[in-house]
């Protein structure tokens, strides 16, 4: 049978009646071919219509996206501390312009060091396993902080707990890309956003609430609050199925099914649960021939890293480059910066402090509210 390109859409075009089988162009005539299906799947409405008839797997998402609220709280927690008297007194050299920046810069370089780890643990344990794992990780951080009686300690803290959220704001995209449905899977997406702008607002009010307890429970406490959402992830999700992609990357096709069924809440028996997991084995299998066409042999973390050799090959520049490029420029625009020293430099520009408080807090609540309005339309304009 003839080779066809798959359309924009990742399947064949609609002039085909049945399934076409679509090969690996470097596989030679042996190799099994590969099937796709002719048609996408829909499981109903897109958009915030979509969500409401969807609550199970809504569940699911928001419970995963908690994971992007533990970095936006890391985050906005430090804007506030940054500024508190009894915050100086007991650690002297966070005063100093070098030690504020380090105790603030090492939580992302915690966090770049986490994401480059976790894409070997989410395929060696799956995706829920190692979501439970680093949120350990991040609490084992996050008392670190709270408990710290130096300012060495507060630093490793600060780093632990970003290996944590590094790996968790990875992490939870992953998987709820992977149980979502195709209609519902860009405003699922956006959850993480919203759920890392909201850990922002939730930690900066807080801190502003306790900024005037006495002694040092005023940044202790909103320090050690960091761990009521990141637990409430670790233990939630195992109520919650495995990736179904997952399952079908470590060959337990059934499982994978089973997975969908309670992620669809619909029969084994419905055609669109029957195709999207027809189409999700077949995308593993072809995923590993390819796989063993650049890299026959070869298997475990020399086979990660190799896949991340890929990405920069001239035949993946481009995607890689939107990908990446996207990412880049966002942060390059000093968003995060922002949101550590908004109250800092309110300050430096005239303000008061009460001011310079006030309207960091307005400005995390614009983010929301912007964050918020691409939740909504994602799926609509794309």
């Amino acid at each position: 049978m003839p080779t066809e390109s798959p359309s924009h859409s990742g399947y064949p075009p609609k002039d085909h009646p049945q399934v076409e089988n679509i090969e690996d162009p470097a596989a030679s005539s042996n190799d099994a071919p590969i099937v796709f299906l002719d048609e996408e799947i829909s499981y109903g409405k897109g958009g915030i219509r979509g969500v409401v008839q969807s609550p199970y797997i809504f569940g699911a998402a928001f419970l995963a996206s908690m994971g992007g609220f533990s970095f936006g709280y890391d985050q906005g927690v430090i804007s506030l501390v940054n500024v508190m008297s009894q915050f100086h007194e007991a650690f002297p050299r966070s005063e100093t312009a070098f030690g504020k920046g380090l105790m603030t810069g090492m939580l992302e370089l915690g966090a770049f060091i986490g994401c480059l780890f976790m894409p070997t643990l989410a395929d060696k344990i799956s995706r829920k396993k190692a979501l439970s794992i680093v949120v350990v990780i991040f609490n084992i951080g996050a008392i670190m902080q709270t408990a710290a009686n130096s300012y060495g300690l507060l630093v490793a803290g600060r780093t632990i707990g970003g290996i944590g959220v590094g790996t968790l704001a990875m992490g939870a995209p992953i998987y709820i890309s992977e149980i979502a449905p195709p209609n519902l899977r860009g405003t699922l997406l956006v959850l993480e956003s919203v759920s890392c702008v909201l850990g922002v607002v939730v930690s900066f009010w807080i801190t502003y609430g306790t900024r005037n307890l006495p002694g040092e429970l005023s940044f202790r406490l909103p320090f050690g609050l960091q761990m009521v959402c990141s637990t409430i992830l670790g233990i939630g999700i195992h109520f919650f199925p495995y990736s179904p992609r997952w399952l079908a990357l470590v060959d337990r096709s059934d499982d994978a099914l089973q997975s969908l069924e309670r992620l669809r809440r619909l029969p084994r028996t419905d055609p669109r649960v029957e195709k999207e997991h027809i189409g999700i084995m077949n995308e593993v299998a072809l995923q590993k021939i390819m796989q063993e066409k650049r890299h026959p042999g070869v298997s475990g973390l020399k086979l990660e890293i190799l896949g991340w050799k890929d990405l920069f090959q001239k035949k993946s520049w481009h995607r890689t480059s939107i990908a990446v490029g996207v990412a880049f420029l966002q942060q390059l625009s000093g968003i995060n910066a922002f949101i550590y020293y908004a109250p800092t430099l309110f300050q430096s520009l005239g303000q008061s402090s009460e001011m310079s408080v006030i309207m960091s807090g307005v400005f995390n609540m614009l983010q929301l509210v912007a964050v918020t309005v691409c939740f909504f339309i994602i799926d609509k304009v794309g």
